[in-house]
């Protein structure tokens, strides 16, 4: 082989190599806009699927809670002994006989120099 030609095949060999990388790094670019650049990247996905499942465990909460407010309902229509426990308890409501004290209430007490109550 003459010098000349060696240099030649040099040349060739490392335009090769060159040409290689370039086609692979443009293959794996291309890998990466087809994964992670489309509207859903793999990241959005699996954001939405963590979200997904918490609002798939607050939705069994609810519906926990409203199957509880149900029977609460029923119980309250059915039974005049919870419907009055709930008037008094929360109302402070009274039969016609009965007289109500409270006791130690915020609105109970008096202002200092104010004489209200």
């Amino acid at each position: 082989m003459t010098p000349a030609r060696a240099g030649k095949t040099t040349d060739t060999t490392t335009r090769r190599i060159i040409r290689r990388v370039a086609w692979t790094v443009f293959a794996l670019a291309m890998l990466a806009v087809a994964v992670e650049g489309s509207e859903y990247g793999t990241r959005d996905v699996y954001l939405q699927k963590i979200r997904l499942d918490r609002l798939r465990a607050e939705v069994a909460r609810l519906n926990v809670e409203v199957d509880s407010l149900r029977k609460e309902v029923v119980a309250v229509k059915t039974s005049d002994a919870r419907l009055e426990r709930i008037a008094r308890e929360r109302y402070g409501m009274v039969r016609d006989n009965e007289i109500l004290y409270r006791t130690g209430g915020v609105d109970d007490t008096v202002t200092a120099g104010s004489g209200k109550r």
